[in-house]
């Protein structure tokens, strides 16, 4: 029997382990589109930043592969899943075939389009190598001002790694707030507060409309309301959609925005499972499923895929929404969502029989760690039905 994951970061390291606890004799295929080894993705911003080593950017050890015995196949592309056929087909014509597969793709940097969108010295931020080529940016073309698009986690800590090179930044949100999907309207103000005392010009309720060049390059932007901005880098950090090009309702995997999995992630075609920012499981705290696109979850679910690819039975039981974020040198947390506001008790059954109910209560929305604080949250208390 051989297991075959697709991806290489929390989801499937967690898959591998788990795997290996039950199962010391068949083989492991990790394949994956980038070169590193398994590495922290959270710790980009840093080295951006110049305030981790690359040495200090992997995950686990540099012989994780041989003491886990997986054949590692690095720089490869699978462009589809072919469930009925046990086999998925390689760029360049290739193909492999697999008994259990685990697809752990994460997910994909969502970019607008917009006019301007191919010049130089635009950027995503989610890979160790989008780090390396913005710093490279940065340092042949002395970069002063950079515009980054999205007021996210992923948004904060691009602008953190930016500060930390000298570069003066504006963030561009089209909510009326920082962190709005995270963080109720006090805390969001206390994030803008603490960003502005560091010189980060906050804009919001607007976003680009075109992008203009100079000598090929990104120069200036012009927002919604006709405004310009120049700039000499720009980074789109509006977020991450789950990465399900390789899969298709026809061949038996079915999708929503992500990948639909049971409580033993499992998808709808016959031995394969999906973990990770990639799938749509069980927010603990809505009582539906949806993607949570948070690192102890991709591992936790990708523990449990794993388990249940090796023959030992393991069911998910669900997830928080929550985050943690550094805003220049304050600490925030989050947990739930600043949207709840219903009270009142649901009951459901898992794919495993085993019965559920909770009791949702709220008081507040976020959580805020810091000066002038506002701790307040909202969640659900879970117990045996």
């Amino acid at each position: 029997m051989r297991y075959v994951i697709i991806g290489n970061s929390a989801a499937a390291v967690g898959a591998i382990e788990a795997i290996r606890r039950y199962d010391q004799d068949n083989p492991i295929t990790l394949i994956a589109d980038e070169p590193h080894p398994t590495y922290s993705r959270p710790l980009i911003t840093y080295l951006l930043g110049g305030l981790v080593s690359e040495e200090r950017m992997l995950y686990r050890p540099p012989d994780f592969y041989q003491q886990y015995e997986v054949e590692p196949m690095l720089r490869v592309w699978v462009v589809q899943v072919e469930p009925q056929e046990r086999e998925l087909t390689l760029a360049g014509g290739g193909t492999l075939s697999y008994d259990k597969l685990l697809i752990s793709t994460g997910g994909v940097p969502f970019v607008p389009s917009v006019p301007g969108g191919d010049l130089e010295g635009i950027f995503t931020f989610t890979r160790w190598d989008d780090a390396r080529r913005m710093r490279h940016f940065i340092e042949a073309y002395g970069v002063q001002r950079a515009l980054v698009v999205g007021g996210g986690f992923i948004g904060l800590k691009t602008t953190e790694g930016l500060l930390a090179q000298g570069i003066r930044v504006t963030i561009i949100e089209l909510a009326d707030g920082i962190l709005s999907a995270s963080f109720d309207r006090t805390a969001s103000h206390l994030a803008e507060a603490i960003l502005r005392r560091e010189g980060v010009e906050v804009r919001t309720g607007t976003t680009v409309q075109e992008i203009i060049g100079r000598v090929g390059k990104v120069g200036h932007v012009i927002l919604q309301e006709g405004e310009r901005l120049e700039c000499d880098l720009l980074v789109f950090a509006i977020g991450v959609r789950p990465n399900t090009a390789l899969v298709s309702q026809e061949a038996g995997i079915a999708t929503n925005r992500g990948i639909l999995v049971d409580d033993q992630m499992r998808t709808t075609a016959p031995d394969v499972y999906a973990a990770g920012d990639v799938v749509e499981a069980l927010d603990m705290l809505l009582g539906v499923r949806r993607t949570i696109a948070i690192w102890p979850l991709a591992y936790r679910q990708g523990y449990v895929a794993g388990c249940n690819m090796a023959g030992a039975e393991r069911e998910y039981e669900g997830g928080l929404p929550m985050n943690s974020v550094e805003v220049c040198g304050v600490p925030t947390e989050m947990v739930g969502t600043p949207t709840l506001r219903r009270r009142g008790t649901k009951s459901w059954r898992s794919s495993t029989g085993r019965r559920w109910r909770t009791r949702s209560w709220c008081c507040g929305t976020s959580g805020w760690w810091g000066p002038s604080s506002s701790a307040t949250l909202t969640g659900r208390v879970f117990t045996p039905a």
